[in-house]
């Protein structure tokens, strides 16, 4: 079996991983090794956050609807349901959006949810 030399193929994968931990704090940035431990747990919490970003807006999106609904005299969960009976199909984000900067129009969707729960 013929003999492989791997100096140039490993030189350029600890180059490349420097290069990705440009920036990291101590020796995550210059050292191969801490570097690449930095790097393999950088991007488990890349991976993580990618889907915890969803949750959180999500969250704050429910938060906004909930005070805006409260300003109009009902809960939440009474305004999605009016809104689900009326067959408005908004998502959540731009629910928020229009509670966040348009007050009226939000007032008009809680009007609707209100009579659409009542019927």
């Amino acid at each position: 079996m013929t003999r492989v030399k791997r100096s140039v193929a490993a030189r350029k994968k600890r180059k490349a991983t420097l290069e990705l931990t440009k920036g990291f704090r101590g020796e995550a940035h210059s050292n191969y090794r801490r570097a690449k431990e930095a790097l393999m747990k950088a991007d488990a919490y890349a991976y993580r956050d990618r889907r915890n970003r969803k949750r959180d807006f999500r969250r704050l999106w429910i938060t906004r609807i909930n005070a805006a609904a409260r300003q109009n005299g009902m809960s939440y969960s009474r305004f999605m349901h009016g809104l689900a009976l009326a067959g408005v199909e908004l998502d959540r984000k731009v629910l928020a959006d229009i509670a966040v900067r348009d007050a009226d129009t939000f007032r008009r969707f809680a009007e609707t949810a209100r009579e659409a729960s009542a019927a």
